[in-house]
């Protein structure tokens, strides 16, 4: 179960950084999201993944950590923020630069066949 969760976590890291390295914005926007979903999960797995736990103190001698819970549900609040501000924050960039690469420039290669 651990190394299909790290897998899980790895895999999503590569797939945002690979996005984030792209030139356009909404992949760029498309690898925060999956590198913030990583997180999220490695937070929620900092908890110890345990099965049949009480979730409030009190109820059993075993419970469930809250912590990386209210870390998670605090994490995907604030991932949610950041990528609707980054979203507008493309759709600016695009209309006052009339693209949507990330540095404003339209790559050389692009204009081949056109005078």
């Amino acid at each position: 179960m651990e190394i299909l969760y790290a897998s899980c976590v790895g895999l999503l890291v590569a797939c945002g950084v690979f996005l984030i390295l792209r030139s356009r914005t909404f992949p760029v926007v498309l690898g925060l999201t999956m590198l913030s979903y990583a997180v999220n999960l490695f937070l929620f797995a900092s908890g110890r993944l345990t099965l049949n736990k009480a979730a409030v103190l009190g109820y059993s001698s075993d419970y469930a950590d809250p912590l990386p819970q209210a870390l998670v549900l605090t994490a995907i609040v604030i991932g949610f923020a950041m990528t609707a501000f980054v979203v507008i924050l493309a759709i600016r960039g695009r209309a006052d630069l009339g693209n949507d690469h990330v540095n404003g420039q339209v790559p050389a290669n692009n204009n081949k066949g056109k005078a």
